[in-house]
């Protein structure tokens, strides 16, 4: 039976189901006398749904209140053993598989680290089927029970009848990669269990705009600072963010190659690997044999050694100059956008953070237009390095908000396939 406005009634359920538990999940315990309000909905359709919730298991008591002359109020809240999600980084140094409940309380997780500017797909593809199959003993849960499992990657991500999600990974040599597709080739997950593939900057901004230091901001930037750079920009009209290849931006005509092959991105001046090179091939001295965030952290000691050490005047005009082209990106950023707060992870940039935000945020004023400039505040995110996986666990949880707390269908058919087809159809012979 359709609605007046074209609903159905199970469209109506699912839609006090969703409003309820995100009401409860974002502000609760609360009472069902609360619920009312905070929902917009009858005391009837709040009681309603709270039983139903309740004997799905998904919502449970949590002591009570006094109330005003009255019988204490049971307060509610989520059943945090109701759902768990798993969150995968696919980052540049490491592959990252977190285990989550329902209310992001990690319970296990586990590290793949991976070679230099190595990003065969297979290794990938492995990194993540066995973090998850890790996980999952660790914690001994059963695969079926999952939400699903959330990846945030590298590159441009394309959603596509019958292929699944493809990875436009420039940066790192994937071009049109079927990754969902390969994933589900051998999967330690059953069909009834989704995949969500997103880019890391895009889960990035979803951590911080519903957990940490976006909450609240209706008009938000949320820089992912790592060892190339990215970003995701969060408005009312996409609220869960749209990823924007900001690090790709041309900073400086003919000037410095970039991983992308282009010349003069900002990636090129402002990522870590960049920063690193430029130190080395101005002379230096980069500890050898090490990996990518111990010779950041290196450089970081050398330009600000402790009180009586002399610091290292290479380093430290790297450092300088880079905050300047950072500074520069995010002008363009305030000046494209208007937001009303930057927020910038990743782990570069939690790295350098403390003393580099003052120099980035004087750089980014002076190149930004001063309307828009006046009314931004820069500051770092607040979750940490597991910010990416957190937002990609995010990814089943707000679908599963979205049915009301259902559980998804079946998936579809395996669509590699589909893409071995493609792919033997690209190939000369």
């Amino acid at each position: 039976m359709a609605a007046g406005n074209g609903r159905t009634v199970r469209d109506l359920r699912r839609a006090n189901r969703t409003a309820v538990l995100q009401r409860l999940y974002f502000d609760g315990p609360l009472s069902r006398f609360e619920l009312g309000p905070a929902t917009g909905l009858s005391s009837g359709s709040v009681s309603n749904v709270v039983a139903d919730l309740v004997a799905d298991g998904l919502v449970e008591e949590a002591g009570s209140v006094d109330s005003d002359g009255g019988r204490p109020r049971t307060l509610l809240r989520v059943a945090p053993g109701s759902g768990h999600m798993i969150g995968v980084d696919v980052g540049e140094t490491r592959v990252r598989v977190e285990l989550f409940d329902l209310t992001l309380t990690e319970l296990a997780r586990v590290e793949h680290a991976l070679t230099p500017q190595r990003y065969e797909v297979e290794v990938i593809v492995d990194h993540i089927r066995e973090g998850i199959a890790e996980v999952l003993d660790t914690a001994g849960l059963a695969p079926e029970r999952l939400l699903g499992a959330g990846i945030g990657v590298p590159g441009i991500v394309e959603r596509t009848p019958g292929r699944g999600a493809l990875v436009h990974g420039q940066t790192i040599g994937w071009d049109a990669v079927p990754l969902e597709a390969l994933l589900r080739a051998g999967s330690p997950l059953p069909d009834t269990v989704p995949y969500f593939i997103d880019n890391g900057a895009r889960t990035l901004g979803q951590a911080e705009m519903w957990f940490g230091a976006g909450r609240g901001a209706r008009n938000a930037v949320v820089v992912l600072f790592g060892s190339g750079v990215g970003a995701s920009h969060v408005t009312p009209d996409v609220e869960q963010g749209r990823a924007v290849e900001w690090g790709h931006l041309t900073v400086r005509v003919r000037g410095r190659r970039c991983r992308c092959g282009a010349l003069g991105c900002l990636e090129a001046y402002a990522g870590a690997e960049s920063l690193v090179a430029r130190w080395r091939e101005e002379g230096g001295r980069v500890p050898d044999g090490t990996d990518e965030e111990t010779a950041l952290t290196a450089m970081l000691a050398a330009a600000h050694p402790p009180a009586g050490t002399a610091a290292d005047p290479v380093a430290l005009a790297v450092l300088e100059e880079t905050a300047e082209y950072l500074g520069a990106g995010l002008s363009d950023l305030i000046n494209l956008f208007q937001p009303e707060r930057i927020l910038i992870g990743g782990w570069a940039g939690l790295a350098l953070g403390p003393r580099f935000l003052p120099a980035v945020r004087r750089h980014a004023m002076a190149y930004a237009l001063r309307h828009p400039a006046g009314k931004v505040t820069v500051d770092l995110g607040r979750l940490g390095p597991d910010a990416v996986t957190v937002g990609a666990a995010i990814l089943p949880l707000a679908d599963f908000f979205a049915r009301g707390g259902r559980r998804p269908h079946p998936a579809p058919e395996d669509p590699l396939p589909a893409w071995r087809t493609a792919l033997q159809e690209r190939t000369p012979r």
